[in-house]
């Protein structure tokens, strides 16, 4: 069972050699994308949200 384990973990530091990492910047840059559309989508969902609620209200006289 350890000699399955070690093999495992030799083949897993081989594949992670094998792997193109980004640079700094490119993660930064990645990074900033992801938060300004969460950031955009969030402010959707939100708008859309509270503009439902208000229909509902309007309709079942809440």
């Amino acid at each position: 069972m350890f000699g399955k384990m070690a093999k495992f973990l030799k083949e897993v530091k081989v594949e992670m050699g094998k792997v193109s990492w980004p640079t700094r910047e490119e993660l930064i840059s990645s990074t900033a994308v992801v938060v300004v559309v969460s950031l955009i989508f969030a402010v959707i969902v939100g708008s859309l949200d509270t503009i439902l609620m208000v229909l509902v209200k309007t309709f079942y006289g809440s």
